[in-house]
């Protein structure tokens, strides 16, 4: 559960978010739960002319499961943190399959 945890960290910083059908939403990163559902505030859609539909929307919920990408803000990433977990969880992994 390394990226929950990572995004549970980002909680109120913007994040770009990349949806299956090509539609990227930029917004306020609010929650996420462990099936990385996302709540964003303050939303923007990038291209607003392939999209008019959702100029009028503030908030929404993002269903984890329509979810490509997930741009972060390079600042609010602490790199060699999540190396270290990332070097823990696989060792505990090891560990386990023994």
């Amino acid at each position: 559960m390394l990226i929950f945890s990572v995004f549970k960290t980002l909680t109120d910083q913007e994040v770009t978010v990349e949806l299956k059908n090509d539609l990227s939403i930029v917004g306020t990163l609010k929650s996420v739960d462990q099936f990385l559902n996302i709540k964003l505030d303050n939303i923007r859609v990038l291209d607003e002319d392939k999209h008019p539909h959702m100029i009028a929307v503030r908030n929404c919920f993002i269903r984890g499961s329509v979810v490509r990408y997930v741009q972060l803000p390079k600042a609010a990433v602490d790199t060699q943190l999540l190396e270290d977990a990332t070097r823990r969880e696989s060792s505990n992994a090891q560990k386990a399959a023994r």
